[in-house]
């Protein structure tokens, strides 16, 4: 583990950080079978897993069921589309018809649902080949449960893999499978990212159903692809995206193709920045990444304009109890009950729920349509908006071991992320440099509501001008 490999020509023993469209070309042309490139990953898994600790569970059995099946299929020339055949895997909060799935939680160690969650059957219905289950921070909340050992940064040991879809930017960046999902609370998807050197995209809360997936907060959470590439991102999206009857929050909207309107690219996009928000109390390296990708977004034909953004600290002081609301409410079956099997960080935020009064609970509601009003507001005058996935680049374990207990800590983490949880907005997080330490840096691009599309189109037009993404760590 450690510096970077510059992703030039892929060679064969480099098959597993292929790009998911490359390799679904290989299997869907036949050049390589699905059942090759399920065995060569679970391979792969059992030789760096172990270390790694990015899987709650590894489904061999199945994933070659279903690569055997898919092999047939586009034999047949019956091919569903672009993950069909392809090796992928989810963070272990969403629902597996006879797997078990656990959440990051002792407490669910032998829950075994007898459905699939509805993004997990709308992968299977597209021919994806799912390896297993991601692991993830207890109750994808902050902190990893302390009986279980936590997804190892492939970068390097003792840097921060990011919280809570940890495991699922683990895996993707070392190349133990070709895609994954995460989920996106405060910054779940964007943390694990932006430490992994991985593009994910947190759609419109509403877009992905959340039927079939552990709760950590309703209103805020958010399920998302997690993959090496902005068009990776988008033919998962374009997958587990739309309505759902047994999810009446999923949006009615009909979903784009992403794939076939990415390439617009930014020509005439009108991108803010707001640079004294985007810039303050944040680090040199994430600064400098920032500065270069308002460069690359000029060269890309984009009309860059400087904005201000609405103070977005009430929203992020506000964040944490209102998650403590809805976490209460979601474990409420368990909690109190059996508060000793809960880790300190997530037990700490139901306390905080329950200590809320419903007139301070109403005080925060009103304050957040009144914050997406003003963001709203602002998108009326520009198309995206580009910031910093984090202000912190590539933090270590020991500076993060408090993340769940310091609110000031987790607080000054959540300023580029937990303000679109509470909006709702879909953002993109790509990789966007390195630290003098060799470290990936993420920065992002921010949307208005269901305009997935455009975000779409901005992650590649950004990979088009840049190599980052292409970068991957020495494992």
């Amino acid at each position: 583990m450690g510096t970077t490999n510059q992703g030039a020509a892929m060679s064969q023993d480099q098959a597993h950080f292929a790009e998911l469209l490359e390799i679904s070309k290989r299997i869907q042309s036949r050049q390589i079978s699905s059942v090759e490139a399920t065995q060569a990953q679970l391979k792969r898994i059992g030789l760096l897993d172990g270390s790694l600790k990015s899987y709650a569970t590894v489904m061999a059995e199945h994933a070659l069921a279903d690569a055997q099946a898919a092999d047939k299929a586009i034999g047949a020339g019956q091919i569903q589309g672009p993950l069909h055949g392809v090796p992928i895997a989810v963070k272990d909060l969403c629902w597996t018809a006879g797997t078990k799935t656990a959440a990051g939680m002792t407490i669910h160690a032998n829950n075994i649902p007898t459905e699939d969650g509805t993004v997990v059957r709308k992968l299977r219905e597209a021919g994806a080949v799912i390896l297993g289950k991601l692991q993830l921070t207890e109750g994808a909340y902050a902190d990893h449960h302390p009986n279980i050992m936590p997804p190892v940064n492939p970068w390097g040991a003792g840097q921060w893999p990011g919280a809570s879809s940890s495991g699922s930017g683990v895996a993707t960046a070392a190349g133990l499978c070709y895609g994954s999902l995460g989920s996106d609370t405060g910054g779940s998807i964007r943390f694990p990212c932006a430490a992994n050197g991985i593009t994910g995209i947190k759609p419109t809360w509403g877009r992905v159903s959340r039927y079939g997936a552990f709760e950590l907060a309703a209103t805020l959470d958010h399920l998302g692809p997690m993959t090496r590439s902005a068009a990776d991102a988008a033919a998962i999206l374009g997958v587990i995206a739309g309505a759902d009857v047994k999810d009446p929050t999923a949006s009615l909207l009909p979903v784009p193709d992403y794939l076939s309107s990415m390439r617009k690219g930014l020509k005439g996009v009108r991108v803010g920045i707001d640079l004294k928000w985007s810039l303050e109390g944040i680090d040199e390296p994430s600064k400098q990444a920032l500065m270069a990708m308002i460069e690359v977004a000029k060269a890309q034909g984009a009309i860059v304009k400087e904005v201000k953004f609405p103070d977005p600290q009430q929203a992020i002081d506000d964040w944490f109890p209102l998650c403590g609301v809805e976490t209460a409410v979601a474990h409420e079956a368990t909690y109190p009950s059996r508060k000793s099997e809960y880790g300190a960080g997530l037990a700490g935020l139901i306390d905080m729920g329950h200590a809320l009064s419903g007139l301070d609970y109403q005080k925060i509601i009103l304050r957040r349509h009144d914050f997406k009003g003003r963001v709203d507001t602002l998108f009326q005058d520009i198309d995206l908006l580009l910031i910093p996935t984090t202000g912190i680049a590539a933090p270590t374990w020991e500076r993060m071991s408090k993340l769940a207990t310091d609110a000031e800590l987790l607080s000054a983490l959540l300023k580029f992320t937990c303000p679109f949880d509470m909006t709702g907005q879909p953002t993109i997080t790509l990789p966007a440099g390195f630290t003098p330490q060799g470290m990936p840096i993420g920065c992002q691009f921010v949307g208005r509501h269901f305009e997935e599309d455009m975000v779409i189109r901005a992650g590649w037009a950004f990979q088009e001008a840049t190599d980052w993404h292409r970068h991957h760590p020495q494992v």
